[in-house]
C-alpha cells in the first residue's frame, strides 16, 4: 500500500477520538483552575495550602494513570482484535488495583495530613490550612479511582462521549458548590467554609460523576461492562503478562509523579511567593496542555487498535505522521501562553510581584512547548501503544532524576536563583527526551503486539 492509502482518514480518525478527550480534560482543568481562582480570593496562603494539599491527589493520579495506562495498552489492542473477553478481564484488573491504591492514599490523607504537608513546607500558616483541606478532600480518592478506571477503559474502546459528559456534570456541580461552600450563602444558611468548602465541593462532584458513569455504561451495555466473574476471569499467565508490560508504566508514572512533587517541594522551599506563582503558572499551563494530553491519548488508542488488528504497516505510518504534527501544534498552541500571561493580574488576587514571577516562568514554558508536545506523543502515545514501556519509562524518568532535579536543587539551595531559572533547570530534561524519542521511533523498535499468545 502507498503512504497516502495507509494514512487515509488520519485527521478524521484522530480528531473524532481526540476532541472529546480534549474537552473532557479541559473541563477537568477548569475545575482545578476555578478552585485555584476562587480559593485565590482568600489570599496567597490559601492558594499555597490547597496547592500543596493537592500534591497527594497528584501522586494518586499518577499511580492510577500508570496502572490504567499499562492496562489500556492491552485493552486498545484487544479492541482492535474485537476480543471483548480480554477487554473485560483487563478492566477488572485495572479497577481492582486502582481502588486498592486509592485506599492507601485515603488513609494517609485523612490520618497523617500534617506529616505529609511538612514534607513540602515549613510554613505553619500553609500547613494549618492545608491540613483542613487534605483531611476532607481525601474522601474523594476511592470515588476518583473507580471513575478514572472506567473512563480510561471506555476511551480505549472509543467510547469517548460518556467520560466527556460526566466530567461536564462534575464541572458544573463543582463550580456551584464552590461558590456556595467556600464563601458561604446566607439565604440558605450555608456558612463560609474557606478551603474546607473547596474540598467538600470536590468530594460531592466526584461522587456524582462516578454514579452517572457506572449507571449509564451499564444501561447502554458498553463492551467493558461485564459481570463480576468476567471482570475477575483472568488467569495467572495473563496477569503475569500484564504485569510485565504494565509495571514499567506504573513505576514510570509513580517516579514521574514523585519527581513533580519534588519539583513542587523545591519551589516551595524557595519561598511561599515562588510556590504561589508556580501554582498560578501551572494552572494556566494546564488550560492549554489538555490539547496534547488528548492528542497523546488518541494516538495511543489509534496505534493500539491498528497493532491489535495486525496492521503494523499502518501503525508505523501513523506514528511518523504524529511525529511532525505534534511539535508543530506545540509551537502554535504554546504561543497562546503569552496573551494568557497578560491576563493574570485580572484573574488572581495576589501581589504584583507574584504575577511577575508567574509571567517569567510562562515564557520559559512557552519556548519548551514543541519539545514537550513531542515527548508526550512518544511516551504516552507511541511507545505505550506499542508495548515499549521499559524504554518509555527510562527516558521519562532518567533525565529528570539524573539531570533536571539535581540542577534545580543547585539553583535553589546553592545559587539562590530566581524562579524562572529554576524552571529552566527543570526543562533541560525535555530536550534530552526529544532526542532519544526521535531515535527510537526511527528505529521501529517501539512496536510490539502484547496480546499474542
Amino acid at each position: 500500500m502507498t503512504n497516502k492509502q495507509l494514512l487515509g482518514g488520519f485527521y478524521k480518525t484522530l480528531f473524532s477520538i481526540a476532541i472529546p478527550i480534549i474537552l473532557q480534560n479541559l473541563l477537568q482543568t477548569f475545575v482545578n483552575m476555578i478552585d485555584t481562582v476562587m480559593v485565590g480570593r482568600l489570599g496567597s496562603v490559601a492558594i499555597a495550602s490547597v496547592g500543596l494539599g493537592n500534591q497527594i491527589f497528584f501522586l494518586l493520579n499518577m499511580v492510577t494513570f500508570g496502572v490504567s495506562s499499562g492496562c489500556a495498552i492491552f485493552i486498545s489492542q484487544f479492541w482492535g482484535a474485537q476480543d471483548f473477553k480480554g477487554i473485560r478481564k483487563t478492566f477488572g484488573i485495572m479497577l481492582t488495583l486502582c481502588f486498592g491504591f486509592s485506599l492507601i492514599f485515603l488513609a494517609g490523607g485523612s490520618m497523617i495530613p500534617e506529616k505529609i504537608l511538612r514534607l513540602y513546607t515549613n510554613d505553619e500558616a500553609v500547613i494549618n490550612e492545608g491540613v483542613q483541606y487534605l483531611r476532607l478532600v481525601s474522601l474523594c480518592y476511592p470515588l476518583f479511582a473507580i471513575c478514572f478506571s472506567c473512563q480510561m477503559t471506555f476511551r480505549s474502546t472509543e467510547r469517548v462521549i460518556l467520560p466527556m459528559v460526566t466530567t461536564a456534570v462534575s464541572f458544573m456541580t463543582n463550580i456551584s458548590l464552590n461558590y456556595l461552600l467556600i464563601f458561604g450563602f446566607a439565604p440558605l444558611s450555608i456558612p463560609r467554609m474557606g478551603v474546607r468548602g473547596a474540598a467538600l465541593a470536590t468530594v460531592i462532584s466526584r461522587a456524582i460523576e462516578m454514579i452517572i458513569t457506572i449507571v449509564v455504561a451499564s444501561v447502554k451495555k458498553y463492551e467493558a461492562m461485564g459481570k463480576i466473574h468476567e471482570l475477575l476471569g483472568f488467569d495467572r499467565a495473563f496477569l503475569l503478562k500484564l504485569v510485565k508490560v504494565g509495571i514499567p508504566v506504573l513505576l514510570s508514572e509513580s517516579l514521574w509523579g514523585l519527581g513533580i512533587t519534588t519539583q513542587n517541594s523545591i519551589f516551595s522551599h524557595s519561598g511561599t511567593d515562588s510556590f504561589a506563582a508556580f501554582s498560578i503558572m501551572n494552572t494556566v499551563n494546564q488550560l492549554t496542555w489538555v490539547f496534547f494530553i488528548g492528542m497523546g491519548s488518541a494516538a495511543s488508542i489509534i496505534l493500539g487498535k491498528k497493532i491489535g488488528a495486525k496492521d503494523e504497516e499502518g501503525a508505523r505510518a501513523y506514528a511518523h505522521r504524529f511525529c511532525w504534527f505534534m511539535p508543530l501544534m506545540g509551537a502554535i498552541i504554546g504561543l497562546l501562553l503569552f496573551p494568557l500571561s497578560r491576563l493574570l493580574p485580572f484573574i488572581f488576587n495576589v501581589e504584583p510581584h507574584i504575577i511577575a514571577i508567574s509571567q517569567s516562568m510562562m515564557i520559559v514554558l512557552m519556548c519548551m512547548y514543541p519539545s514537550r508536545a513531542f515527548n508526550m506523543l512518544i511516551i504516552v502515545g507511541i511507545c505505550r501503544a506499542g508495548g515499549d514501556t521499559i524504554f518509555a519509562s527510562l527516558i521519562d524518568n532518567g533525565w529528570m532524576w539524573l539531570i533536571a532535579i539535581p540542577l534545580a536543587c543547585l539553583a535553589t539551595f546553592m545559587w539562590q536563583s530566581p524562579a524562572w531559572t529554576i524552571m529552566l533547570c527543570f526543562e533541560t530534561e525535555q530536550i534530552l527526551k526529544t532526542l532519544c524519542g526521535a531515535i527510537r521511533v526511527k528505529s521501529g523498535k517501539w512496536l510490539h503486539s502484547v496480546i499474542k499468545n
